[in-house]
């Protein structure tokens, strides 16, 4: 039931990758970037791939946990502002 995807890489000959989150968009020849990390529950499966890199789309409504899938943070979800960008935000609320 989980989503797999078979890469051809130039060094090694074929690759099993699993694809993360809901839904993909993925198709034959698409161009994906694989990095390392396996799932505990698939077995010989060692490679994830990255979302919003080459022809894998992006997530959209992700709130949590954006960087494994290339969505930007909505700025409505912001509730921290480092201590070095206070201003910038207190100038932007007062014009």
């Amino acid at each position: 039931m989980r989503h797999v995807a078979k890469l051809r890489l130039y060094r090694k000959p074929r690759i099993t990758a699993r694809i993360p989150g809901r839904g993909f968009g993925v198709a034959k020849f698409n161009r994906a970037l694989a990095r390392g990390g396996r799932a505990n529950d698939l077995p010989g499966i060692g490679y994830s791939l990255v979302r919003a890199v080459y022809d894998f789309p992006p997530l959209f409504g992700k709130k949590r946990r954006r960087s494994f899938y290339g969505v930007e943070r909505a700025t409505e979800a912001v509730t921290f502002v480092r201590r070095k960008l206070r201003h910038l935000k207190r100038a932007a609320a007062a014009a």
